[in-house]
């Protein structure tokens, strides 16, 4: 049943006039040709509607775009995105004419060198292309690469329901008014209504659709609810949402109109209607929670698993009652569903509901991988700080993609930037050379004879470190301001505080808090591995820096002895004053540093994020051998984590090494901690006191899997039987049996706790 598949003869069509339209519009102000774009993709973009789903807003991936960031794990498009690769595709349909084929590789030419990344590439000053010499950080060694992204976006979706899209209209024709003497202002206000009425215009096509899939469907009870959504699309194009289903619809349509993967404080925006219902007895507690599934059913159809964060729970909610209410049956969504998406952050804090709670603890013990637990108590004065903000504000934060923070519909802190510690400190050894391409690329500090003592090595690698971060810094405000050029991301300014009443577009003024983050991996490797050179080299002296040097270049080859003596120095997790003082000093240089460029960029925040996909395994595959013990081309340690099983001491250990980083200097860090079943399950009451001890002495955040260690083995040799073990990887989740074999050993490898 389909009234929407994309035929060659459309997909053709398409990419023709989204083309000819790019060239026909203006390229200022950034909103003309945006505006111009928009009524074309929408609904283009929108996929059916099958049998048993309960809203619509599905989106297919096109070849041409307009978004703010692309829906893949490298990040490489950002408003105006061409899929190369698609379009190739395209070419070789049967239906493809010789003289369509001539068309196509016109708009292929065209479109190679004028989507917005390859245009942002190329104004790099010669000292970024040289820092940063590579996109590809997927595939090629580096130290430092650049991503092309606007992620990271909460919007407003509070605002949204409470005035509904023709509310908003009247608002911004308010301001319109106001500023008729102004054509900038004036020109956007008339675009942003125009973006609104591409809502509306989606609302409409999807009343259409659902009329006529009354006709074509035998399933009674879909058919009514295709009769009540088709009437709640009919109602949201002239009022704002009235009932729990219209306000999940209308946030969803918009959402997916914006390109946006993060779905804000959902309990705040959405508890109130579930009250007003469950008040009213126009539904009750099951029918809510069915309504919950099917809409987390459709972000999981995203497949946008490095993002698709949304928040339950914490201070700063106008509606806590009403809000808490929606968060119990939306962890029992999740329960039920038990998939990859959405990632449920729970806030917790030591005055929350303790049903909420309660309810929290009985998913974890379940094998579910959310929600993702952050601490209120510890990281709002944290962010007040880190953000140089007011406590009140700070309780806005909101961590989204794989646990950075932004302040809700405030802020944005797009991580345009990945740097590799472990890499740095590699390249340092090698007087600014990759030992893996034999290229340079990095400072050139001097050999390994040339650091007479570790504080010489230490300095050096610290110089390198600052080498990088300068112009990622500088990267990242360059995107910004390239992006403000390239589009007004209309949808963005809308629900983004502050841009409506100063008339600006979101990365052109209009944003209170433009900010970005930078990712880094590699750091608990890297501080493991100066420990040990300081101990193997210059305290034990059991060999030379250049002998140390030569092994890890030859990946251990005949220094068996040797690798076994640096694994059994120090490690970062166990409690070790002087490894977890190591670790800091690793963590408080990049973190400060990085902070510091607030001073030299027109950002009002750039921070470290120490988060993870599973870059600390992709960027092991370039890496060579490490001091510490561990060997070349695997993975390196997950985020803020001690190295997979080097954590020896215990969980209370471990858990004390984490609280002595200090959270006030970065944009988020990542916990990641793996239970038994047969533990968790057992004593429950004593592992959820482990965690109220850990948030009581500073723990910031924890991820969770509760696992069988035997069914993660068994899942490797039949993963047929195992299609329902879920782990935490880094910042997001998945099917253990879906991650590649070197992700699957990493996660294996962590203690079992």
């Amino acid at each position: 049943m389909s009234m929407n598949t994309i035929s060659f003869e459309r997909h053709f069509e398409y990419i023709k006039t989204f083309t000819s339209l790019y060239m026909a519009s203006p390229q200022s102000p950034s909103y003309l040709r945006e505006a111009a774009i928009l009524p074309l993709q929408y609904p283009f973009k929108f996929d059916d509607i099958q049998e048993g789903e309960l809203f619509v807003g599905k989106l297919r991936s096109l070849i041409l775009e307009f978004t703010p960031q692309t829906n893949v794990m490298n990040g490489t498009g950002f408003a105006w995105v061409f899929d190369e690769k698609a379009c190739n595709q395209l070419l070789e349909e049967p239906e493809c004419t010789k003289e369509q084929k001539a068309e196509i590789l016109e708009i292929l030419d065209f479109w190679k060198t004028e989507n917005t990344a390859t245009k942002f590439r190329n104004l790099y000053s010669k000292e970024m292309q040289e820092a940063l010499p590579s996109d590809a950080w997927t595939e090629d060694s580096g130290a430092a690469f650049p991503l092309y992204r606007m992620s990271g976006s909460h919007l407003d979706y509070d605002l949204l329901l409470q005035l509904g899209v023709v509310g908003l209209k009247d608002k911004i024709q308010r301001k319109q008014n106001q500023n008729q003497d102004d054509s900038y202002k004036s020109g956007l206000y008339q675009a942003m209504q125009g973006a609104l009425d591409v809502i509306i215009s989606a609302l409409k096509y999807y009343s259409s659709m659902l009329h006529y899939y009354q006709g074509q469907t035998k399933n009674s009870a879909w058919n009514d609810h295709l009769k009540n959504l088709e009437k709640s699309l009919n109602n949201l194009q002239f009022h704002k949402p009235c009932n729990l289903l219209e306000a999940m619809q209308l946030m969803y349509i918009y959402n997916a109109v914006s390109g946006s993967l993060s779905y804000g404080r959902i309990d705040e925006y959405l508890g109130d209607f579930l009250a007003n219902d469950l008040k009213n007895k126009t539904i009750n507690e099951e029918g809510a929670i069915t309504y919950i599934q099917g809409l987390w059913k459709l972000m999981e159809n995203r497949s946008s698993v490095f993002d698709g964060r949304l928040l339950i729970g914490g201070k700063g909610r106008r509606n806590p009652e009403n809000a808490d209410r929606f968060a119990i049956l939306a962890m029992e969504a999740s329960l039920r569903n038990r998939a990859v998406l959405p990632q449920v952050n729970l806030r917790i804090y030591k005055q929350m509901n303790p049903l909420v709670k309660k309810k929290a603890w009985d998913l974890i013990s379940q094998g579910c991988t959310f929600p993702l637990l952050n601490n209120d108590d510890v990281n709002i004065p944290a962010v007040s700080k880190a953000f140089e903000i007011d406590l009140d504000e700070a309780a806005s934060y909101t961590p989204y993609g794989c646990g950075e923070y932004v302040l809700y519909h405030k802020s944005f802190g797009t991580p345009s930037g990945v740097i590799n510690l472990l890499k740095v400190l590699e390249i340092t050894m090698n007087n600014g050379i990759d030992s893996c391409t034999g290229m340079k690329a990095g400072l050139a500090l001097g050999d390994c004879n040339s650091f007479h003592t570790f504080d010489d090595l230490l300095s050096a690698y610290k110089k390198q470190i600052e080498y990088f971060v300068d112009q990622l810094a500088l990267q990242e405000d360059l995107e910004y301001q390239f992006a403000g050029q390239e589009g007004a991301f209309l949808f963005f300014s809308i629900l983004f505080d502050d841009c409506i009443e100063k008339g600006e577009a979101i990365f052109s003024g209009g944003i209170r808090y433009l900010g970005g983050t930078l990712e880094a991996y590699g750091n608990t490797n890297t501080a493991d591995s100066l420990l040990a050179i300081k101990k193997a080299v210059f305290e034990d002296k059991i060999l030379n820096l250049n002998q140390l040097h030569e092994a890890l270049l030859s990946n251990f080859a005949g220094h068996e002895k040797l690798r076994i003596q640096l694994t059994n120095y120090p490690k970062y997790g166990n409690d070790h004053e002087q490894a977890d003082a190591m670790h800091l000093d690793i963590h408080n240089h990049i973190c400060n540093y990085t902070r510091d460029q607030r001073f030299k960029t027109r950002l009002h925040n750039y921070m470290i994020v120490l988060i993870n996909n599973h870059a600390n395994t992709i960027l092991g595959r370039k890496t060579i051998a490490s001091a510490d013990g561990r060997k070349a081309y695997t993975y390196m340690a997950n985020a803020n984590n001690p190295s997979g099983g080097f954590d020896k001491n215990g969980i209370t250990a471990m858990m004390n090494s984490l609280v002595k980083s200090d959270i006030e200097i970065h944009a988020g860090a990542v916990q990641n901690f793996k239970f038994s079943s047969e533990t968790f399950i057992q004593h429950r009451a004593k592992v959820v006191a482990l965690f109220d001890a850990y948030f009581e002495n500073g723990g910031a955040q924890a991820m969770i899997s509760v696992v069988s260690k035997n069914d993660l083995e068994n899942a490797i040799l039949h993963p047929e039987n195992y299609s329902n073990v879920m782990v935490r990887v880094g910042g997001f989740s998945a099917r253990f049996i879906d991650l590649e074999k070197d992700v699957q050993l990493e996660v294996l490898s962590r203690t079992l706790n």
